[in-house]
């Protein structure tokens, strides 16, 4: 196993992290959601919720999960919406333009897809021992950047396919740097189990099912947490120091406390009992909403580059 610590350097450039402020409530408006524990009603696809004012804002914002939405508190758009919002659509609000509605809906999660990829290009940019694939990893999100600049013609058109398995394999081979000989554990169903203490350093949970773990104190250095499922899972005291691929959507969705050690650039929930609010500068009212699959909501399951 690799003895080095991945580099600290900022693994989440400005422009993708949301910023509400610059976008049209796209994520209050696209997506579907289900009545569950994540979300307290069904909202259909492309119908704004009903909590979403013309200023764009979340009405119930502060109150989100007590009023049902824990799913809206830890979704992510990875700076698609301003991206969508104010250049690809030059800042025309749909509102003000029903006509360009349709095709601002189909191409939101278009970029948010492409914006979803770079940030884990730059995540991997952020690892020292992942040095051998550095050249790759800039050659491709300078050539996501691209895409996701395009026209909306040009969006819907594209085949994303392709773009996630280059990324998928890269992200594939940072993961062995960085680990080393760490155990894999891709896809493991882990839900529910009492890991407390558990020695996981360097594991591979890259799509693992973490719902409601006990990982109270455990060890998650170098741990690879590609599209792991954290809902619920109890993060106190845990050491996640070197760990990487891990948004701060999936720690949102978690629970810890203020002795949980973090990877730099991400920061306690401001809902982890006392714990400091993010740091990042976020306007009034975060994205929300999410897309049901597969019958069921998928309460702000991370993206996951597929395995």
């Amino acid at each position: 196993m690799s003895g080095t610590e991945p580099h600290p350097t900022e693994p989440h450039p400005t422009d993708l992290r949301a910023d509400c402020s610059r976008c049209f409530g796209l994520c209050c408006v696209v997506p579907a959601f289900a009545r569950s524990s994540d979300f307290a009603i069904d909202k259909p696809a492309r119908t704004p919720c009903p909590n979403l004012g013309a200023d764009s804002r979340c009405g119930i914002h502060a109150r989100l999960r007590d009023r049902g939405f824990t799913g809206c508190t830890v979704y992510d758009c990875f700076g698609a919406g301003q991206q969508v919002s104010r250049v690809t659509f030059g800042g025309v609000d749909w509102r003000d333009d029903p006509a360009s509605a349709g095709a601002m809906f189909d191409v939101f999660p278009v970029v948010r897809r492409l914006h979803e990829l770079q940030w884990y290009l730059t995540a991997t940019l952020a690892l020292a021992p992942a040095r051998p694939v550095h050249a790759e990893a800039e050659r491709l999100r300078a050539e996501l950047a691209g895409l996701a600049g395009g026209t909306p013609r040009e969006l819907l058109a594209l085949d994303l396919d392709p773009h996630w398995g280059r990324v998928n394999e890269l992200l594939l081979r940072a993961s062995g740097l960085v680990r080393g000989k760490g155990r894999d554990r891709r896809g493991a169903d882990l839900v529910g189990k009492d890991l407390r203490g558990a020695g996981m350093r360097a594991h591979g949970l890259r799509g693992a099912y973490l719902i409601g773990a006990n990982l109270a104190g455990a060890d998650l250095r170098l741990v690879d947490f590609t599209g792991a499922d954290l809902r619920g899972a109890d993060l106190s005291g845990a050491d996640l120091t070197g760990a990487f691929y891990l948004t701060q959507a999936q720690l949102d969705s978690a629970r810890g406390d203020r002795s949980t050690r973090l990877p730099a650039g991400l920061a306690h929930p401001a809902h982890w009992g006392g714990a400091p609010a993010r740091q990042e500068a976020r306007r009034e009212a975060p994205p929300r909403g999410v897309t049901a699959s597969r019958g069921r909501p998928a309460a702000r399951r991370p993206g996951r580059p597929r395995r």
